[in-house]
Protein backbone atom coordinates (compact mmCIF):
# COMPACT_ATOMS: atom_id res chain seq x y z
CA UNK A 1 0.00 0.00 0.00
CA UNK A 2 2.83 2.28 -0.36
CA UNK A 3 2.94 5.39 -2.39
CA UNK A 4 6.80 5.85 -1.76
CA UNK A 5 9.98 4.98 -3.02
CA UNK A 6 11.74 2.39 -1.58
CA UNK A 7 13.92 3.92 1.54
CA UNK A 8 12.56 7.38 1.44
CA UNK A 9 10.57 8.11 4.78
CA UNK A 10 7.35 8.04 4.42
CA UNK A 11 6.30 11.13 6.29
CA UNK A 12 8.72 13.05 3.68
CA UNK A 13 7.35 11.85 0.52
CA UNK A 14 4.81 13.24 -1.70
CA UNK A 15 0.91 12.16 -2.07
CA UNK A 16 -1.03 12.59 -4.49
CA UNK A 17 -4.57 13.02 -4.18
CA UNK A 18 -6.74 13.41 -7.28
CA UNK A 19 -5.05 16.06 -9.14
CA UNK A 20 -3.25 17.56 -5.74
CA UNK A 21 0.38 16.01 -5.18
CA UNK A 22 1.39 17.48 -1.14
CA UNK A 23 4.93 17.81 -0.74
CA UNK A 24 5.34 15.28 2.03
CA UNK A 25 2.59 14.07 4.89
CA UNK A 26 2.35 16.78 7.20
CA UNK A 27 -0.39 18.31 7.35
CA UNK A 28 -1.74 21.26 9.93
CA UNK A 29 -4.54 21.27 11.34
CA UNK A 30 -7.52 23.49 11.28
CA UNK A 31 -6.94 25.36 14.93
CA UNK A 32 -9.89 28.17 15.68
CA UNK A 33 -8.00 31.84 16.35
CA UNK A 34 -10.87 33.86 17.67
CA UNK A 35 -9.11 36.57 15.72
CA UNK A 36 -11.51 37.97 13.19
CA UNK A 37 -14.43 40.69 13.16
CA UNK A 38 -17.45 39.56 11.11
CA UNK A 39 -15.70 36.83 9.54
CA UNK A 40 -13.40 38.35 8.10
CA UNK A 41 -9.61 36.97 7.48
CA UNK A 42 -7.02 39.29 8.84
CA UNK A 43 -3.36 39.87 9.37
CA UNK A 44 -3.36 37.47 12.17
CA UNK A 45 -4.36 34.80 9.60
CA UNK A 46 -2.46 35.25 6.87
CA UNK A 47 0.97 35.29 9.48
CA UNK A 48 -0.14 32.19 11.26
CA UNK A 49 -1.37 30.18 8.18
CA UNK A 50 1.58 31.50 6.05
CA UNK A 51 4.53 31.02 9.01
CA UNK A 52 3.61 27.23 8.66
CA UNK A 53 3.62 27.33 4.77
CA UNK A 54 7.25 28.79 5.06
CA UNK A 55 7.81 26.19 7.95
CA UNK A 56 7.45 22.86 5.08
CA UNK A 57 3.89 21.53 5.59
CA UNK A 58 2.30 20.31 2.84
CA UNK A 59 -1.13 21.23 3.28
CA UNK A 60 -2.39 24.09 5.31
CA UNK A 61 -5.96 24.04 6.47
CA UNK A 62 -7.79 27.28 7.82
CA UNK A 63 -9.49 26.52 11.15
CA UNK A 64 -13.36 26.29 11.03
CA UNK A 65 -15.21 28.73 9.07
CA UNK A 66 -18.97 29.50 9.75
CA UNK A 67 -20.63 28.85 6.52
CA UNK A 68 -23.69 31.25 7.59
CA UNK A 69 -23.25 34.20 10.34
CA UNK A 70 -25.15 31.83 13.07
CA UNK A 71 -22.92 28.85 12.68
CA UNK A 72 -20.16 30.66 14.24
CA UNK A 73 -18.77 29.31 17.41
CA UNK A 74 -17.94 32.68 18.47
CA UNK A 75 -18.31 36.23 17.35
CA UNK A 76 -14.60 35.96 16.13
CA UNK A 77 -14.70 33.19 14.21
CA UNK A 78 -13.90 33.26 10.54
CA UNK A 79 -16.67 32.92 8.12
CA UNK A 80 -17.66 32.66 4.59
CA UNK A 81 -21.03 32.84 4.36
CA UNK A 82 -21.00 36.59 1.83
CA UNK A 83 -19.04 37.23 -0.75
CA UNK A 84 -17.18 39.96 1.05
CA UNK A 85 -14.91 36.83 2.54
CA UNK A 86 -13.54 35.71 -0.95
CA UNK A 87 -10.72 38.04 -1.11
CA UNK A 88 -9.57 38.03 2.32
CA UNK A 89 -9.10 34.55 2.22
CA UNK A 90 -7.88 34.47 -1.26
CA UNK A 91 -4.61 36.11 0.50
CA UNK A 92 -3.72 33.52 2.61
CA UNK A 93 -4.69 30.79 0.01
CA UNK A 94 -2.42 32.65 -2.38
CA UNK A 95 0.53 33.18 -0.25
CA UNK A 96 0.56 29.39 1.16
CA UNK A 97 0.41 28.33 -2.28
CA UNK A 98 3.40 30.91 -3.17
CA UNK A 99 5.66 28.70 -0.39
CA UNK A 100 5.05 25.57 -2.10
CA UNK A 101 2.21 24.45 0.27
CA UNK A 102 -1.42 23.67 -0.55
CA UNK A 103 -3.54 25.72 1.19
CA UNK A 104 -7.31 24.16 2.66
CA UNK A 105 -10.35 25.82 4.07
CA UNK A 106 -12.37 23.58 7.03
CA UNK A 107 -15.98 24.46 6.63
CA UNK A 108 -18.25 24.43 9.56
CA UNK A 109 -21.48 24.97 11.37
CA UNK A 110 -21.28 25.21 15.09
CA UNK A 111 -24.63 23.89 15.92
CA UNK A 112 -25.45 23.82 19.35
CA UNK A 113 -22.28 25.07 20.46
CA UNK A 114 -22.55 28.35 18.72
CA UNK A 115 -22.62 31.96 20.50
CA UNK A 116 -20.16 31.27 22.85
CA UNK A 117 -17.13 33.81 24.50
CA UNK A 118 -13.32 33.13 22.79
CA UNK A 119 -11.59 30.60 25.09
CA UNK A 120 -9.46 33.77 26.66
CA UNK A 121 -12.67 35.22 27.97
CA UNK A 122 -13.94 31.99 29.50
CA UNK A 123 -15.64 29.93 26.62
CA UNK A 124 -18.87 30.11 27.69
CA UNK A 125 -22.34 30.51 26.32
CA UNK A 126 -23.55 34.16 25.26
CA UNK A 127 -27.20 34.41 26.26
CA UNK A 128 -28.13 37.61 25.41
CA UNK A 129 -28.38 39.52 22.12
CA UNK A 130 -27.07 42.76 23.45
CA UNK A 131 -24.10 41.15 24.75
CA UNK A 132 -23.35 39.34 21.20
CA UNK A 133 -24.79 36.30 21.49
CA UNK A 134 -27.76 34.56 18.95
CA UNK A 135 -30.36 32.11 18.96
CA UNK A 136 -28.64 28.77 18.37
CA UNK A 137 -29.58 25.58 16.34
CA UNK A 138 -29.55 21.78 16.74
CA UNK A 139 -30.96 18.48 15.28
CA UNK A 140 -33.23 18.17 19.08
CA UNK A 141 -34.32 20.87 21.71
CA UNK A 142 -30.88 19.58 23.97
CA UNK A 143 -28.90 22.19 25.18
CA UNK A 144 -24.65 21.09 24.95
CA UNK A 145 -24.33 21.63 28.88
CA UNK A 146 -26.27 22.91 31.93
CA UNK A 147 -26.27 26.77 31.27
CA UNK A 148 -26.15 26.22 27.76
CA UNK A 149 -28.92 27.32 25.62
CA UNK A 150 -31.11 25.41 24.22
CA UNK A 151 -31.49 24.66 20.61
CA UNK A 152 -34.04 25.33 18.26
CA UNK A 153 -35.17 22.31 16.16
CA UNK A 154 -34.07 22.53 12.54
CA UNK A 155 -37.17 22.44 10.28
CA UNK A 156 -36.81 20.39 6.64
CA UNK A 157 -36.63 24.03 5.60
CA UNK A 158 -33.57 24.71 7.89
CA UNK A 159 -31.71 22.11 7.00
CA UNK A 160 -32.22 22.39 3.54
CA UNK A 161 -30.79 26.06 3.95
CA UNK A 162 -27.64 24.46 6.08
CA UNK A 163 -27.14 22.23 2.86
CA UNK A 164 -27.36 25.33 0.60
CA UNK A 165 -25.12 27.15 3.04
CA UNK A 166 -22.05 24.47 2.78
CA UNK A 167 -22.60 24.11 -0.86
CA UNK A 168 -22.43 28.26 -1.44
CA UNK A 169 -19.24 28.54 0.70
CA UNK A 170 -17.38 26.00 -1.05
CA UNK A 171 -18.11 27.90 -4.35
CA UNK A 172 -16.53 30.50 -2.14
CA UNK A 173 -13.83 28.98 -1.25
CA UNK A 174 -12.44 27.84 -4.89
CA UNK A 175 -13.34 31.29 -6.04
CA UNK A 176 -10.66 32.19 -3.01
CA UNK A 177 -8.17 29.88 -4.68
CA UNK A 178 -8.57 26.19 -2.34
CA UNK A 179 -7.44 23.66 -3.14
CA UNK A 180 -8.72 20.95 -0.78
CA UNK A 181 -12.11 21.49 0.97
CA UNK A 182 -12.81 19.73 4.43
CA UNK A 183 -16.58 19.47 5.99
CA UNK A 184 -16.31 19.72 9.49
CA UNK A 185 -18.41 16.68 10.88
CA UNK A 186 -16.54 16.57 14.43
CA UNK A 187 -16.25 17.69 17.82
CA UNK A 188 -20.02 18.31 18.72
CA UNK A 189 -20.74 20.75 16.04
CA UNK A 190 -23.81 20.63 14.10
CA UNK A 191 -23.45 17.92 11.62
CA UNK A 192 -22.03 15.84 13.93
CA UNK A 193 -25.13 16.51 16.48
CA UNK A 194 -26.77 14.79 13.88
CA UNK A 195 -24.63 11.79 13.54
CA UNK A 196 -24.78 11.24 17.78
CA UNK A 197 -27.81 9.52 19.68
CA UNK A 198 -26.72 11.76 22.54
CA UNK A 199 -27.29 14.56 20.70
CA UNK A 200 -30.02 13.59 17.87
CA UNK A 201 -33.64 12.58 19.13
CA UNK A 202 -35.77 13.55 16.03
CA UNK A 203 -38.02 11.64 15.21
CA UNK A 204 -38.23 12.27 11.26
CA UNK A 205 -35.86 11.17 8.77
CA UNK A 206 -32.80 12.86 10.15
CA UNK A 207 -33.14 11.08 13.07
CA UNK A 208 -33.64 7.65 14.74
CA UNK A 209 -31.90 4.95 12.46
CA UNK A 210 -27.94 5.62 11.72
CA UNK A 211 -29.37 5.85 7.99
CA UNK A 212 -31.09 8.73 9.32
CA UNK A 213 -28.80 10.13 11.49
CA UNK A 214 -26.51 10.13 9.02
CA UNK A 215 -28.53 11.84 6.04
CA UNK A 216 -27.32 15.40 6.65
CA UNK A 217 -23.59 14.96 6.82
CA UNK A 218 -24.12 12.84 3.57
CA UNK A 219 -26.33 15.17 1.89
CA UNK A 220 -23.78 18.02 2.74
CA UNK A 221 -21.12 15.72 1.38
CA UNK A 222 -22.85 15.13 -2.10
CA UNK A 223 -23.31 19.00 -2.89
CA UNK A 224 -19.90 19.75 -1.78
CA UNK A 225 -18.46 17.28 -4.19
CA UNK A 226 -20.64 18.45 -6.97
CA UNK A 227 -19.52 21.57 -6.41
CA UNK A 228 -16.07 20.71 -6.64
CA UNK A 229 -13.76 20.12 -9.63
CA UNK A 230 -12.84 16.62 -10.21
CA UNK A 231 -9.46 17.50 -9.82
CA UNK A 232 -9.93 18.79 -6.52
CA UNK A 233 -9.97 16.06 -3.26
CA UNK A 234 -12.86 16.48 -0.76
CA UNK A 235 -11.85 15.68 3.41
CA UNK A 236 -14.20 15.03 5.84
CA UNK A 237 -13.25 15.71 9.62
CA UNK A 238 -15.29 13.46 12.21
CA UNK A 239 -15.18 12.36 15.32
CA UNK A 240 -14.65 8.79 15.75
CA UNK A 241 -16.23 7.73 18.89
CA UNK A 242 -18.05 10.24 21.60
CA UNK A 243 -16.54 8.60 24.11
CA UNK A 244 -19.77 8.48 25.69
CA UNK A 245 -22.16 5.34 26.25
CA UNK A 246 -24.99 5.43 23.76
CA UNK A 247 -23.30 7.63 21.58
CA UNK A 248 -21.73 8.05 18.49
CA UNK A 249 -18.67 5.20 18.49
CA UNK A 250 -16.06 3.85 15.96
CA UNK A 251 -18.56 1.26 13.89
CA UNK A 252 -20.52 3.64 13.38
CA UNK A 253 -17.90 5.91 12.20
CA UNK A 254 -17.13 3.05 9.55
CA UNK A 255 -20.30 2.97 7.84
CA UNK A 256 -20.35 6.91 7.75
CA UNK A 257 -16.90 6.56 6.19
CA UNK A 258 -17.90 3.90 3.61
CA UNK A 259 -21.01 5.90 2.34
CA UNK A 260 -18.86 9.42 2.31
CA UNK A 261 -16.52 6.97 0.04
CA UNK A 262 -19.32 6.25 -2.59
CA UNK A 263 -20.07 9.79 -2.54
CA UNK A 264 -16.65 11.07 -3.16
CA UNK A 265 -14.31 11.95 -0.20
CA UNK A 266 -11.06 11.47 -0.31
CA UNK A 267 -10.07 10.99 3.11
CA UNK A 268 -11.34 11.03 6.51
CA UNK A 269 -9.84 13.27 8.88
CA UNK A 270 -10.03 10.95 12.71
CA UNK A 271 -10.22 13.21 15.49
CA UNK A 272 -12.92 12.15 18.60
CA UNK A 273 -14.85 13.25 21.34
CA UNK A 274 -16.66 16.69 21.52
CA UNK A 275 -20.37 15.71 21.73
CA UNK A 276 -20.92 16.32 24.87
CA UNK A 277 -19.21 17.36 28.12
CA UNK A 278 -17.46 15.75 30.92
CA UNK A 279 -16.19 12.53 29.63
CA UNK A 280 -13.00 10.33 29.93
CA UNK A 281 -10.96 10.05 27.53
CA UNK A 282 -7.62 8.26 27.31
CA UNK A 283 -5.28 10.99 26.42
CA UNK A 284 -1.67 9.71 25.41
CA UNK A 285 0.21 10.23 22.54
CA UNK A 286 -1.29 8.83 19.16
CA UNK A 287 -4.81 8.08 21.28
CA UNK A 288 -7.01 8.94 17.98
CA UNK A 289 -4.64 6.40 15.98
CA UNK A 290 -6.09 3.72 16.03
CA UNK A 291 -9.59 4.91 14.82
CA UNK A 292 -7.62 5.88 11.89
CA UNK A 293 -6.15 2.55 11.12
CA UNK A 294 -9.76 1.01 11.74
CA UNK A 295 -11.61 3.41 9.46
CA UNK A 296 -8.80 2.99 7.03
CA UNK A 297 -9.01 -1.15 6.35
CA UNK A 298 -12.66 -1.49 7.20
CA UNK A 299 -13.73 1.25 4.83
CA UNK A 300 -11.22 1.33 2.84
CA UNK A 301 -10.52 5.00 2.27
CA UNK A 302 -7.79 7.01 3.02
CA UNK A 303 -7.12 8.70 6.38
CA UNK A 304 -5.30 11.34 8.18
CA UNK A 305 -4.14 10.51 11.72
CA UNK A 306 -4.12 13.85 14.65
CA UNK A 307 -3.88 13.86 18.36
CA UNK A 308 -0.97 14.26 20.25
CA UNK A 309 1.28 13.74 17.58
CA UNK A 310 4.42 15.22 18.32
CA UNK A 311 7.91 13.34 16.90
CA UNK A 312 8.84 12.70 13.88
CA UNK A 313 9.80 9.35 14.64
CA UNK A 314 6.16 8.64 16.11
CA UNK A 315 4.57 10.17 12.70
CA UNK A 316 6.69 8.13 10.41
CA UNK A 317 5.72 4.99 12.60
CA UNK A 318 2.33 6.16 11.93
CA UNK A 319 2.12 5.74 8.38
CA UNK A 320 4.97 2.55 8.31
CA UNK A 321 1.93 1.32 9.88
CA UNK A 322 -0.49 1.76 7.61
CA UNK A 323 -2.60 3.32 9.67
CA UNK A 324 -2.69 6.56 7.81
CA UNK A 325 -2.01 9.16 4.76
CA UNK A 326 -1.24 11.71 6.00
CA UNK A 327 -0.30 13.42 9.73
CA UNK A 328 -2.07 16.29 10.90
CA UNK A 329 -0.16 18.27 13.45
CA UNK A 330 -2.45 20.88 15.83
CA UNK A 331 -0.38 22.17 19.07
CA UNK A 332 2.86 21.14 17.65
CA UNK A 333 2.90 23.07 15.25
CA UNK A 334 1.75 25.80 17.35
CA UNK A 335 4.69 25.65 19.55
CA UNK A 336 7.25 24.84 16.34
CA UNK A 337 5.95 25.90 12.93
CA UNK A 338 9.46 24.52 11.63
CA UNK A 339 8.67 21.15 12.68
CA UNK A 340 9.17 19.73 8.95
CA UNK A 341 12.75 20.80 9.23
CA UNK A 342 12.87 18.95 12.25
CA UNK A 343 11.87 15.68 11.05
CA UNK A 344 13.99 16.43 8.02
CA UNK A 345 16.90 15.76 10.14
CA UNK A 346 15.65 13.25 12.03
CA UNK A 347 14.84 11.30 9.46
CA UNK A 348 18.03 11.93 7.79
CA UNK A 349 17.19 14.05 4.63
CA UNK A 350 18.91 17.28 4.03
CA UNK A 351 17.01 20.33 5.33
CA UNK A 352 15.08 22.82 2.90
CA UNK A 353 14.65 26.11 4.30
CA UNK A 354 13.18 28.82 2.12
CA UNK A 355 16.03 30.65 -0.19
CA UNK A 356 15.28 33.94 2.36
CA UNK A 357 16.52 31.19 5.54
CA UNK A 358 19.58 29.42 3.71
CA UNK A 359 21.83 31.11 5.73
CA UNK A 360 20.57 29.58 9.00
CA UNK A 361 21.53 25.97 7.81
Amino acid sequence: MSDRPALSPALLTPLTLRGVTFRNRIVMSPMCQYSAEEGMCNDWHLVHLGSRAVGGAALIVVEATAVTRGGRISPADMGIWSDAHVEPLARVARFVQDQGAVAGIQLAHAGRKASTLPPWKGGGPILKAEEGGWTVVGPSPIPFAEGSPVPVPLDEAGIDAVVGAFEAATRRALTAGFRVIEIHAAHGYLLHEFLSPLSNRREDRYGGSLENRMRLTLRVAERVRGAMPEELPLFVRISATDWAEGGWDAEQSVELSKRLKEIGVDLIDVSSGGAVPGVKIPLGPGYQVPFARRIRHEAGIRTGAVGLITEPLQAEEILENGDAELIILARELLRNPYWTQQAQRELGLPVVFPVQYERAR
